[in-house]
């Protein structure tokens, strides 16, 4: 029988601040929190090509039958050769469908502690939100080092700087691009560096790749992910559809360890489909077989890319837009940095308190942290928007010198 805690109950703060944001009625409310693509009406659309599909899968009626706990396979190969070009990388590679993401994550966090009991988990932060929850709930530990410099901006050394503090069979997480919530965007050469640098320190990279696509361009952005890759034995990548295709409920998502030993792939092999019989038996598959349907036809998967591009091409002119307002109401060079951002995410220069201001008095929902969703403001709204956080921050400005 399950008997009361005398401990408050563990809540999840992003689905706190949503339900809060739900139960504002003022009609100029702004949902900036949750992490879904929406346009200019404040819908977030089904892809064209993700329709099609679908209606192409409806017309041949594929069976429903068990798949095991691996779930769709040629949804995870066809996702791999997309995301991994060079055979030589994908030669050394085992990938198994997964819940999302998320699950992916977890997945992969179970792996990490049943293979190194004693390893840390380096997390730069800020961080997403889950990250912390999902590696602890596996039973690693879990070393956090911050990314930002005194002044709000990232500290492009900070993930090096954390290796020096790494032993053998540690773990470094990074997120593939458009980093959640600083928006960050990391170069190439910095990859490289890095994986030079985990490879003398014997450190495995587990990255988290949930944006491609919506930075610089889909090969853009996945390119320092490739390059870390080709230099490293061994690393696990945790895969989402739920951006790139806008299959956010259908929780599809796909969990890859990379291993130079084929018996190390097999033991990992084992562990994943064991945890994943654990947990939920086997992944959905409805969305696997729409990602793997617009993969491997040529008319779909063109579709895709132009929607994927008109996608980033929105949120790269919603940036600029609002940046630009905010240069101009301000008249300062605080907001200039938001140009550099990239991705779904816009992290804001401000205070956890402002952004309770902006909430209250304004009516415009987003992270403590200063993270918003950008694609949530209509383009029509930017100087509204503008508008609020420029007074937000001018009047906390002006308490600051009255004080």
């Amino acid at each position: 029988m399950l008997m009361p805690s005398m401990r408050a109950p563990r809540t999840d703060p992003l689905w706190q601040l949503t339900a809060a944001c739900d139960a504002d009625r003022r009609p100029q409310r702004l949902d900036l929190i949750v992490g879904v693509y929406r346009d200019d009406t404040g819908a977030s659309p089904v892809f064209g090509a993700v329709a099609e599909a679908e209606r192409r899968l409806a017309e041949r009626a594929p069976s429903k039958e068990y798949l095991g706990p691996a779930g769709n396979r040629p949804f995870s190969a066809a996702l791999t050769e997309l995301l991994f070009p060079a055979e030589q990388v994908r030669d050394r590679m085992l990938a198994i469908q997964s819940v999302a993401g998320t699950g992916a994550l977890r997945l992969l966090a179970e792996l990490l502690a049943e293979t190194g009991p004693d390893r840390t988990v380096h997390l730069g932060t800020p961080a997403y939100l889950n990250h912390r929850t999902i590696l602890r709930t596996a039973g690693l530990r879990v070393h956090e080092y911050p990314m930002l410099l005194p002044d709000g901006s990232p500290d492009p050394d900070a993930a090096l700087a954390a290796l020096a503090d790494a032993a053998p069979g540690d773990v470094l997480l990074l997120q593939g691009c458009c980093h959640n919530p600083t928006g960050t965007a990391m170069p190439v050469q910095r990859w490289e560096e890095l994986a030079h640098a985990m490879a003398v320190r014997g450190v495995v990279p587990f990255i988290d790749q949930a944006y491609f696509g919506l930075g610089d361009g889909l090969d853009a952005d996945l390119a320092g992910m490739r390059r870390m890759l080709e230099i490293l034995p061994e690393a696990v990548v945790a895969v989402s559809a739920s951006k790139a295709w806008g299959l956010y409920n259908e929780r599809t998502g796909c969990a890859i360890v990379i291993s130079d030993d084929p018996a190390r792939r097999a033991h990992a092999y084992s562990v994943l489909e064991t945890v994943a019989r654990a947990g939920y038996s086997q992944p959905p598959d409805h969305g696997a077989r729409i990602v793997h349907e617009i993969l491997t036809g040529p008319d779909l998967r063109m579709r895709w890319t132009a929607e994927l591009d008109a996608m980033r091409g929105r949120l790269s002119d919603l940036r600029t837009a609002l940046a630009d307002a905010l240069a101009h109401r301000t008249g300062t060079a605080e907001f200039e940095p938001l140009c550099d951002q990239r991705g779904l995410f816009l992290r804001l220069p401000l205070t956890e308190t402002q952004m309770g201001l902006l909430r209250e008095d304004h009516a415009v929902h987003g992270l403590p942290s200063g993270r918003i969703n950008l694609a949530g403001i209509p383009a029509h709204r930017v100087d509204q928007v503008a508008d609020a956080i420029s007074r937000v921050h001018l009047a906390d400005r002006a308490v600051s010198y009255a004080h």
